[in-house]
């Protein structure tokens, strides 16, 4: 799904909504419902483009002093070829590692792929949400929650262990009918001197064969299935992680298949893992099952109900290229609105077509207390670009005294942040912001 393929799409038509409201104007402000807190608004700022490679969330972190980014994609992928562009910047604040030029990035250490049936790195990996462990004064200790890509030629099944994908009726992929979909896995890898090497702690959420979704259910030219895209934030003991969940809620059979079943299984999920475990991840994660976090690491959980499309508005499972859902969600925590705040994209035709970014609000501090990391309002339209795709949208901090004093993060916001997007046309793809969010209580 990290990928840099450009669809043919329409005109440029740009719409906002603020709040409820649909306007025209980005400076508008709409006057929501006394239930309907936080209120937003977007606010025209300097375009602002990101200058090197992005194809996902953005991962980063203040190490000191210095406000360093992780954007790229490192390793084998047979459809789109090697990747060595995961790659790191730095500067004194967020507008100034943003503005970095390709030639200004570095390459930090990252482990090698491991050949077929050896245990190690398989497929291609991109860094979505960096972890800083807060036992470790100078910001040097990072776990890096990182998006997995592997298909059968990479990662063939191995009956002993389960692990792995069986080349049969597999779906086709985004570069044409000979190109394989691809299946999406979490894992996590960690950095002691601040990210310029990385040690791979292994697959901690994933998806099996069984769960796969093939031909001739599968024609959305998006994943075979698994879990994907995450965005990741601390809060007590533990880091939950909210991912897209694209496999089949049980066993995929042609013959049992159901439409209805796997959309109930999909869209934004939630699992969490304790911070303690994070240098020896495997099987240590467990899945929200619709009644609390038990279901294991690679069983089967429920997705966020409050973020599921309903069918009756276009609603519809991962598999099909009229399905429509929320995916790639970025979570931050507002310390002026004391809450959680998630934006997300919207698919709703093939290969991941989607031309609106949606925002939606937490206002439990606690994710661990009861179904507190459930409990996510209505998503509402926050930009839409008819004609475009619009992928990974993120909030990152502003280049002020006070974002800089607080060093904040795409993972802890004030009350004003940059809106960034990937915004993709036929003719080119750039990662910009044109808007500032302001939040009001």
């Amino acid at each position: 799904m990290k990928r840099t393929h450009i669809p043919v799409l329409a005109t440029v038509a740009i719409s906002l909504v603020i709040g409820f409201g649909f306007v025209t104007e980005p400076s508008a402000i709409v006057t929501l419902s006394p239930r309907a807190t936080p209120r937003f608004k977007l606010v025209p700022g300097q375009k602002f483009y990101f200058n090197s490679f992005v194809d996902c969330n953005m991962a980063e972190a203040w190490v000191g002093d210095t406000f360093r980014i992780f954007p790229g994609k490192h390793g084998e992928d047979p459809v789109w070829g090697y990747a060595d562009d995961l790659k790191f910047a730095d500067g004194r604040n967020a507008d100034e590692a943003f503005s970095r030029g390709a030639a200004d990035f570095r390459t930090p250490a990252l482990p090698k792929n491991v050949p077929p049936g050896q245990t190690g790195l398989h497929g291609a990996v991109w860094f979505e949400t960096v972890y800083q462990d807060a036992r470790d004064a100078s910001g040097r200790t990072l776990y890096a929650v990182y998006h997995n890509e592997n298909y059968p030629e990479t990662l063939p099944h191995d009956a002993k262990t389960g692990e792995g994908y069986i080349n049969k009726n597999w779906p086709q992929g985004l570069k044409g009918p000979t190109s394989p979909a691809a299946v999406c896995r979490i894992g996590i890898m960690k950095s002691t001197n601040g990210g310029r090497s990385w040690d791979n702690r292994g697959i901690f959420i994933e998806d099996h064969q069984p769960r796969m979704i093939l031909k001739p259910h599968n024609t959305s030219l998006t994943f075979a299935g698994g879990v994907g895209d995450p965005s990741a934030v601390a809060s007590g003991d533990y880091l939950y992680l909210f991912y897209g969940e694209y496999g089949y809620p049980g066993v995929y059979s042609p013959a049992t298949y159901q439409p209805d079943k796997e959309y109930s299984g999909q869209c934004v999920s939630i699992a969490r893992i304790r911070l303690s475990d994070l240098d020896n991840p495997v099987g240590k994660a467990r899945r929200w099952d619709g009644k609390g976090f038990n279901a294991l690491s690679d069983g089967i959980g429920a997705p966020i109900t409050a973020l599921q499309i309903p069918k009756a508005t276009g609603g519809g499972p991962a598999s099909s290229p009229t399905g429509g859902f929320y995916w790639g969600p970025s979570v931050s925590w507002n310390s002026y609105l004391q809450a959680w705040v998630m934006l997300m994209g919207k698919v709703v035709g093939p290969s991941w077509a989607g031309s609106d970014v949606f925002i939606s609000f937490n206002t439990n501090a606690d994710l661990g207390k009861g179904n507190n990391a459930q409990q996510w309002s209505k998503p509402q339209l926050l930009l839409s670009r008819p004609g475009h795709f619009l992928w990974y949208p993120s909030l990152q901090p502003l280049n002020t005294p006070d974002d800089i004093a607080q060093k904040r993060t795409c993972l802890k916001l004030g009350r004003e942040a940059r809106l960034f997007v990937k915004d993709i046309l036929p003719e080119k793809s750039v990662y910009l912001s044109e808007y500032v969010i302001r939040f009001d209580k």
